[in-house]
């Protein structure tokens, strides 16, 4: 069972990739199950990070305050104003614009902090700038979706933050305290976390592509060109931010993934949350799900020679 979800986390990517051509040309495959399950299995991926969290990885804001101030900064400045640049240069429609900006307004990526050790990064910062930025997140994302995004479209800030503190806050919270009081449980699962983490990511990729695989078909191509701009631009605006400030290479490289790597599927959920009006807004979320797993996986390759 161990090298089974070795294989699995090992070729996560592959396998994303796989899911989603199978939902984008048989939707028949994923379409029984409903756009709601999404949160559920968003929830049970944060409950994971909770359990593989330790206050050692807190005390890494406290303790290297000023190396995590700048991820943090670089994460909530330079994604959400890539998507606006973005949606604004290839005048995108509004629903696909919305989606790229709640994209660019989410926290970092949950395989970041996996991505940055495959590419000897400094991870210990990397987690500490997930854990930070998906703390900030119930205040930060429906504020920045509200001032990128508030003229195009209703934005109710109130429902995002509570939104994202019941399917992120909430489980992750829930992972602490089961890893504090239930230690024995929580060694025995969590070397099988990151396959798990991987197929729901997986299931959550399948159900919006298949969903909304009949407008993908029709003018998926510039989101999708859209999407990997995004995150590639992320990644090396990421890494240039740390050269500029003469930081250690390892630093650089933890900066630059956790800045190009988004948490997509909570960008997707918020979409089918808040703006069901607007459908097209959860298909940006799915493609970058889908792509900054495969980009992951060559920038940790490229940094690690």
């Amino acid at each position: 069972m161990k090298k089974l979800c070795d294989y699995i986390s090992k070729y996560m990517g592959a396998i994303v990739v796989l899911v989603a051509a199978v939902a984008l040309f048989w939707p028949a495959s994923f379409l029984s199950i409903d756009t709601w399950a999404i949160n559920p299995m968003l929830g049970v991926i944060m409950f994971g990070m909770g359990l593989t969290l330790s206050p050692q990885d807190f005390r890494i804001v406290f303790s290297r305050p000023k190396d995590i101030l700048i991820g943090c900064l670089a994460q909530f400045t330079v994604m959400p104003l890539l998507a606006l640049g973005l949606s604004w240069a290839f005048a995108l429609p509004k629903e696909l614009a919305l989606g790229v900006i709640l994209v660019g307004c989410c926290p970092g990526g949950t395989a970041s902090n996996v991505i940055t050790y495959l590419a000897k990064g400094d991870l210990a910062l990397s987690v500490g700038m997930t854990a930070t930025s998906t703390l900030l997140a119930p205040l930060l994302t429906p504020l920045l979706v509200w001032l990128l995004a508030g003229t195009m479209v209703e934005v109710d800030t109130i429902g995002m933050l509570l939104s994202i503190i019941y399917v992120v806050i909430a489980p992750i919270v829930v992972g602490l305290i089961f890893q504090r009081y239930l230690p024995k449980f929580t060694r025995s699962i969590v070397p099988y976390l990151p396959a798990f983490s991987s197929i729901a990511i997986a299931f959550v990729v399948g159900i919006i592509v298949a969903h909304n695989a009949d407008r993908l078909l029709v003018g998926g191509l510039i989101v999708v060109l859209v999407v990997i701009l995004h995150n590639l631009c992320g990644l090396s605006l990421g890494y240039a931010i740390g050269r500029l400030l003469g930081l250690a290479e390892p630093k650089k490289r933890a900066i630059s993934i956790e800045v190009g790597m988004q948490n997509s599927g909570l960008a997707s959920s918020l979409a089918t949350l808040h703006f069901a009006a607007f459908p097209l807004a959860t298909i940006p979320g799915a493609i970058f799900s889908v792509w900054h797993n495969i980009s992951g996986a060559l920038v940790a390759r490229i940094y690690a020679k």
